[in-house]
């Protein structure tokens, strides 16, 4: 199968190395700034993929994140930072990296090309009919994680995919694609640029958007944050101020008692 794969096309700027610092940071900064509109292009898709996640995890499904290289870590850091900032369980969220966790830091030299690995993963963490499975590759290319979307289908569990190219061979697995072609990279083939960026973006948004639709966001605030740190103890404290008529003091030591911003409100106001 053929397809245009954007995202190895020729940079349009030449002799980058006979560029000023200014102008490389330019030049970097004006390709960025068209990530966002290809992220917007691809809103319908990621509307249709949260819909679905949010349904599975109604009825005590899961997230997995399926990733290799710069992919596969973005997929870690989205999933890692569900816990501290939705209150939700370590495991509702995972990210998966072809190579396990020491590629996390360091290349596993062809990991990525094992087409047979990632449902391995997925099957040492339980994966379920009522689990969503995501693959997240720039190219649209990857082994490890076709593969393991390949026989998600075969076991009836619900597959999306975020890639950068259009009409790729992940695209064309996933159940629910998300296409987000921010074109050539500045540095030819270098995808952990915009590629990586719009791959953020829109996981942030699935995420995000996910945990507001089970109720892990009241208002505007983080209501069941975990407080691991002085910072976000602060800012629980006064966030029950801002909800319920109490002072500094008092409100820390409804924190305190309580665990969370939403406990400690409700506990006031009964």
């Amino acid at each position: 199968m053929s397809f245009t794969k954007t995202t190895e096309q020729s940079s349009h700027y030449e002799s980058l190395e006979q560029m000023s610092v200014h102008d490389l940071l330019a030049n970097i900064n004006n390709e960025d700034k068209t990530v966002p509109l290809a992220v917007e292009k691809a809103l319908p898709q990621i509307e249709t993929l949260v819909t679905q996640i949010v349904a599975k995890m109604k009825l005590g499904g899961r997230l997995f994140y399926i990733g290799a290289g710069t992919s596969g870590r973005l997929g870690i850091v989205d999933a890692s930072e569900c816990p501290p900032t939705f209150g939700v369980p370590f495991d509702l969220v995972n990210g998966i990296i072809a190579g396990g966790d020491k590629a996390i830091r360091k290349a596993v030299e062809f990991a990525e090309d094992d087409k047979d690995q990632a449902w391995k993963d997925l099957v040492a963490e339980n994966i379920s009919q009522n689990d969503v499975v995501i693959g997240i590759a720039a190219s649209g290319t990857t082994p490890y994680v076709i593969g393991g979307l390949e026989k998600c289908h075969e076991n009836n569990i619900i597959t999306g995919c975020i890639t950068c190219n259009e009409g790729s061979p992940l695209a064309l697995t996933a159940q629910f694609p998300v296409v987000v072609v921010v074109g050539p990279e500045f540095v030819t083939g270098s995808s952990r640029m915009k590629a990586g960026t719009a791959q953020k973006l829109v996981l942030n948004m699935i995420s995000t958007a996910t945990m507001i639709q089970l109720g892990r966001v009241k208002g505007n605030k983080m209501v069941d944050m975990q407080l691991s740190n002085v910072k976000l103890v602060d800012r629980g404290v006064r966030m029950i101020m801002g909800e319920i008529p109490v002072s500094y003091e008092e409100a820390s030591l409804l924190l305190e008692k309580h665990g969370s911003v939403r406990k400690a409100v409700e506990a006031y106001n009964r």
